[in-house]
């Protein structure tokens, strides 16, 4: 069985990501997906997250692409990672490349892929908050809305 391992935030989900989970899992058999924990993604990354790390673990295990996800605590883990899950592949997105070919020593191979180049979290991110502040007072509460076609 080949193994394949990629690391990531994951936060809102889309389908770059997909994408990327899918050519991952191309390349193997069992796919394992290092999720930040939220503390990782603060103290290290510092980056705030939308959805919890327990949230962002259900929607990746929902992906049928995935097949295990365990928690990302620190930088320093991937060595050890890839030999306790007998890892053979290790995959990140294209804008890393270099930054973990220091895994090759440990008898893994090395896959940066592209990333869907129209979408990711940080322009979502940022179209949200630009749609935010033009459509602030057009919003509509469900209650203003009729919904029965016979009215």
């Amino acid at each position: 069985m080949k193994r394949v391992i990629t690391y990531g935030t994951y936060d809102l989900l889309h389908y770059g990501h997909i994408n990327l989970l899918r050519r991952a899992k191309a390349l193997g058999d069992y796919l394992i997906v290092v999720l930040s924990s939220d503390e990782f993604n603060w103290n290290e990354k510092h980056k705030k997250t939308y959805f919890t790390y327990e949230q962002r673990k259900q929607l990746l295990e929902s992906i049928r692409y995935v097949d295990l996800v365990i928690p990302e605590n620190n930088w320093q883990q991937k060595r050890s990672d890839v030999h306790e899950y007998h890892v053979d592949t290790f995959v990140m997105g294209d804008d890393w490349k270099g930054k973990f070919d220091f895994l090759k020593e440990e008898g893994v191979e090395v896959v940066y892929l592209p990333r869907t180049p129209e979408i990711s979290s940080s322009q979502m991110k940022r179209d949200l908050h630009d749609t935010d502040e033009v459509t602030e007072e057009s919003k509509t509460s469900h209650d203003d809305l009729n919904t029965d076609p016979g009215k």
